[in-house]
């Protein structure tokens, strides 16, 4: 059954150079399988995109 943690995405939909978004840090892939995930998954996803954040935004 797919999780039910909520989408970080922050309507600010552009994809970089390395195929991640500007507004929520997923990369394409993450966002295309989101629906599909699993809680556990879910939270990996976010962690993720908050780390590739801090690396590429100073004030994420």
């Amino acid at each position: 059954m797919p999780g039910t943690i909520t989408s970080p995405c922050v309507s600010i939909c552009s994809m970089d150079s390395k195929d991640v978004c500007i507004g929520c840090y997923r990369t394409a892939k993450e966002i295309r399988e989101w629906l599909l995930m699993e809680d556990d998954e879910r939270l990996e996803v976010i962690a993720k995109a908050a780390e590739r954040g801090r690396e590429n935004n100073p004030f994420a």
